[in-house]
C-alpha cells in the first residue's frame, strides 16, 4: 500500500474522472472553475518534497494505523453481528464514534493517488478495505459501526436509537460525509461504483430518515461535513434529493433541539455574522454553505458567509493563517483574542480555512481570498505534518516552552488523516478558469493543462518560490487564441499583510513587483496589455503564441509585522515575514553531546529585537530538507551579579514557522518582543 491522495472538495465537485481516460466536467454553479489536480503535474522542489513524503510515508502510515488501532476490526465486528445477531462485541474503551472516518479519509487520498501513481497493489488493498466496509452495512443502508457492533449497548456517544444524539456526539452524519467524499474519490479514480453504491445506500437512508417531515428525525449534524458531501453527491448522480438534504441540514440549524454556539447552532445560518464555536465544524459549515449557495443561487447564504469571513480576517485570524484561539471547545475566541502559547489552531481547522477561502474565490474571483489561503497553506497548515510525513501536530501554537512535540499518531486521528487527504490535492489549487480568463493563483514549478472556451491551453511555471520571488509562466501550447492571464499579485507584495487592519507591516520598506511579457526569442511582446485590476490580479491580455512567457519578479525582503493594538497578546511585539512565510525563533532543548547549528544558544524568551532590525539570509537544513534562514542583531535581557538589568548583544536565528519542532522539544516564539513593557 502506497499513498492516499486528498479531498478535493470543490475540485472534484466540478471535474470528476469516471476513469483514467475519460474526463467529465459538470457544473456546480460556481462562476469560476478550478483546474483539477489531475491536470497539473508538480515539478516543484518545495512541494515535490511534500508530495513525495505523502506518497511514501503519510498514506502508508495512515493505512497501517487503521489496521493497528482496530478501525477495520470495527467493520468486521459489525459484519459478524449482521450475519449472526447473537454475536455482539463490546465497544473498545478509548475509541470514538467517528473512528470509521479514518479509513474513509485514507481511501479518499489513496484513490486520488491512483490517478497520479497507478499501483495495482494499492488498488487491490483499497478494494479489500471497501469489502470490509461494505459487509458492515445494514440492509437499509445504515452504516455506523459504533452502533451495529452491539445495538443494545452501542458506543456511549451514540444514543439508544439512530440519530438520537446526532446533534451531540454520535457523528452519524459526519461519518456519512466522509464516506461520500471518499466514495466519490474512488469512483473518480477507478470508474468503479463499488464504494459509491455503498455510500449512496447510506445517503438514501439519511434522506429517508432525517428531515423535517412526519416520521423523520428532525436533526442537524453535530459535526458538519455532510452538507459538502451531499452537494457533491448531487453533482455526481444528478439526484436532487441529496442537494435538498444538504440544504435542509443548513436551513434547520438553530431551529432544532440543541441550540448553542459550539456547533454553530445558536441561530439560523443566514443570520450569523461572527465565527464562533468549534473552528473545524464552523469552517466545514461555511464551505457547505458556499457549495449549496452555488448550486441553488441562495444569495442569503453568500451574504452570511461574507460577513463571517470579514469577521475572521479582521478579528480572529492568526498571522500563520490558523483559526481557533482556545482549546476549550477547540474554538474561536472573542474578537481580537489571539493568544500565542495557548493558541489552538488545529490542523483540521487550517485545512477548513483553505476550503472556505477557495470557495469564496470561486464565488467572487478576488485575490484576497487566495492571499488568506496562501498564508494558511504555507504556515499554519503544513506545520501540522513533519517534513518526512511521519509525525503530526494537532494544535499549532505560536509559542512554546517545550511542552509541544510532534506525534506519530493520535487516538483522535482526525488531523493526520485529514493531512493525508489534503497534501496531494495541492495541484488542484494552482489554476482556475472563467470564460476567457485563466487565473494563476499559486506559484510552484509545474506543467498544467486548462480549457479556455473548450480549447486546450498548456502552460508551465518555473520558480524557486517561496524561497525566491522570480516566477516564469510559459505558454507551451495555445489553441484558444486570445485570452487574459490573470496572475495573482500577493497582498504581501503590495505591502498588505492581510485584507484587513488586523496586521500591518511596521518597517519602512516598500515591496514592489516587476513584470515583463516576452516572446519565445526573448523580445518584449508589445501587443500585450498589462493592468493590475481591482480584483488583485495582474491581468495580461494577449493573443498568446507558443513560447510566450510572463516573467514576474516579487520583491521578497524580510519584513516586520505588528498586530492591531486590540490584540493584547501581541502588544509590543513583532513577527517576521518573508514572502508568504512566517518565521520564528526556536531553541531546541539539547541533551547529550553535539551542538545544533540551527540552535540559538540563549533564552529566546528574553530576546529584545532592535527597533530598526536588518536581516541576513542564510541556508540551513532541517530533516534533510533545505531551508532559508534569517539572522538579525538583538539583545538578551538578564541581570548581573548585583541584580542590575543587562543587555547582551546576540545574533538571533530565525527559521520558517512550519519547520519548528523537528529537532526535539523546543522553546519557540513567533511574536518577538521589540518594545519595553509599559
Amino acid at each position: 500500500m502506497k499513498q492516499r491522495l486528498l479531498p478535493t472538495l470543490i475540485l472534484t465537485l466540478l471535474s470528476l474522472h469516471v476513469n483514467a481516460q475519460q474526463r467529465q466536467t459538470l457544473s456546480t454553479g460556481y462562476p469560476i472553475t478550478p483546474v483539477p489536480f489531475t491536470s497539473v503535474k508538480v515539478t516543484d522542489g518545495f512541494w515535490g518534497q511534500r508530495l513525495q513524503a505523502s506518497r511514501e510515508v503519510t498514506v502508508p502510515l495512515a493505512f497501517s494505523k487503521c489496521e493497528e488501532t482496530g478501525r477495520y476490526k470495527n467493520f468486521e465486528n459489525a459484519a459478524a453481528h449482521l450475519k449472526d445477531p447473537s454475536k455482539v462485541f463490546d465497544i473498545k474503551e478509548g475509541t470514538f464514534s467517528f473512528d470509521d472516518t479514518d479509513p474513509y479519509k485514507t481511501i479518499e487520498g489513496a484513490s486520488y493517488l491512483l490517478q497520479t501513481y497507478p499501483d495495482k497493489r494499492l488498488r487491490h488493498y483499497i478494494d479489500s478495505v471497501i469489502d470490509i466496509i461494505g459487509a458492515a452495512q445494514e440492509p437499509d443502508g445504515y452504516l455506523y459501526t459504533a452502533r451495529t457492533q452491539n445495538p443494545q449497548h452501542p458506543h456511549p456517544w451514540s444514543g439508544d436509537r439512530r440519530w438520537e444524539k446526532e446533534e451531540d456526539l454520535s457523528h452519524e452524519l459526519y461519518n456519512l460525509g466522509h464516506m461520500v467524499e471518499s466514495a466519490i474519490a474512488h469512483y473518480q479514480a477507478t470508474g468503479s461504483r463499488k464504494f459509491l453504491d455503498i455510500a449512496i445506500r447510506y445517503a438514501d437512508c439519511v434522506c429517508r430518515e432525517v428531515g423535517p417531515n412526519a416520521g423523520q428525525a428532525c436533526v442537524v449534524p453535530g459535526h458538519q461535513i455532510a452538507e459538502m458531501a451531499l452537494a457533491k453527491l448531487y453533482i455526481v448522480t444528478g439526484d436532487k434529493r441529496y442537494l435538498d438534504e444538504a440544504k435542509f441540514l443548513l436551513d434547520y440549524r438553530g431551529k432544532t433541539t440543541i441550540v448553542h454556539e459550539y456547533s454553530q447552532a445558536h441561530r439560523p445560518v443566514i443570520e450569523q455574522d461572527e465565527a464562533v464555536g468549534h473552528a473545524v465544524r464552523a469552517a466545514y459549515m461555511y464551505a457547505g454553505m458556499a457549495d449549496v449557495a452555488a448550486l441553488t443561487g441562495d444569495s442569503a447564504y453568500i451574504r452570511a458567509i461574507d460577513r463571517i469571513w470579514n469577521n475572521i480576517v479582521s478579528k480572529k485570524l492568526y498571522i500563520t493563517g490558523g483559526i481557533g484561539a482556545t482549546n476549550q471547545g477547540e474554538a474561536f475566541g472573542r474578537n481580537y483574542q489571539l493568544p500565542n502559547m495557548t493558541s489552538y489552531c488545529e490542523t483540521c481547522a487550517a485545512i477548513g480555512n483553505v476550503y472556505v477561502n477557495h470557495r469564496l474565490f470561486l464565488l467572487h474571483g478576488e485575490a484576497k481570498y487566495y492571499d488568506v489561503l496562501e498564508r494558511t497553506l504555507y504556515n499554519g497548515l503544513i506545520s501540522g505534518v513533519s517534513l518526512d510525513g511521519g509525525n503530526f501536530f494537532y494544535p499549532n501554537p505560536l509559542a512554546s516552552k517545550g511542552q509541544h512535540l510532534r506525534q506519530p499518531w493520535f487516538g483522535c486521528a482526525c488531523c493526520p488523516s485529514n493531512i493525508c487527504r489534503f497534501i496531494p490535492s495541492l495541484p488542484g489549487y494552482v489554476y482556475a478558469v472563467r470564460d476567457a480568463n485563466v487565473y494563476v493563483n499559486l506559484f510552484l514549478a509545474n506543467q498544467g493543462e486548462v480549457q479556455v472556451g473548450g480549447r486546450r491551453v498548456r502552460l508551465s511555471q518555473q520558480t524557486a518560490y517561496p524561497w525566491q520571488g522570480d516566477i516564469t509562466i510559459t505558454i507551451d501550447e495555445n489553441r484558444a487564441g486570445a485570452f487574459a492571464l490573470k496572475v495573482r499579485i500577493p497582498g504581501w507584495a503590495r505591502n498588505q499583510v492581510v485584507p484587513s487592519d488586523l496586521y500591518r507591516f511596521s518597517d519602512d520598506h516598500q515591496q514592489d513587483y516587476q513584470v515583463a511579457v516576452r516572446a519565445k526569442d526573448g523580445s518584449i511582446c508589445q501587443q500585450a496589455t498589462t493592468q493590475l485590476t481591482d480584483d488583485g490580479y495582474l491581468t495580461i491580455t494577449h493573443r498568446w503564441k507558443r513560447g510566450d512567457r510572463v516573467e514576474l519578479h516579487l520583491d521578497m525582503q524580510p519584513r516586520t509585522v505588528r498586530a492591531n493594538d486590540r490584540v493584547r497578546d501581541d502588544e509590543g511585539r513583532i513577527c517576521v515575514q518573508r514572502g508568504p512565510l512566517i518565521y520564528c525563533a526556536e531553541q531546541p532543548i539539547q541533551q547529550g553531546e553535539g551542538d545544533d547549528p540551527l540552535a540559538n544558544d540563549f533564552n529566546i524568551t528574553r530576546v529584545l529585537i532592535n527597533q530598526h532590525p536588518t536581516f541576513a539570509l542564510g541556508q540551513g537544513t532541517i530533516a534533510d530538507t533545505p531551508i532559508t534562514t534569517l539572522t538579525t542583531d538583538a539583545q538578551v535581557l538578564g541581570f548581573d551579579a548585583q541584580g542590575r538589568l543587562t543587555a547582551t548583544d546576540v545574533r538571533l536565528l530565525l527559521i520558517p514557522y512550519y519547520a519548528w519542532c523537528h529537532r526535539g522539544r523546543s522553546t519557540m516564539q513567533v511574536w518577538l518582543r521589540q518594545d519595553l513593557p509599559n
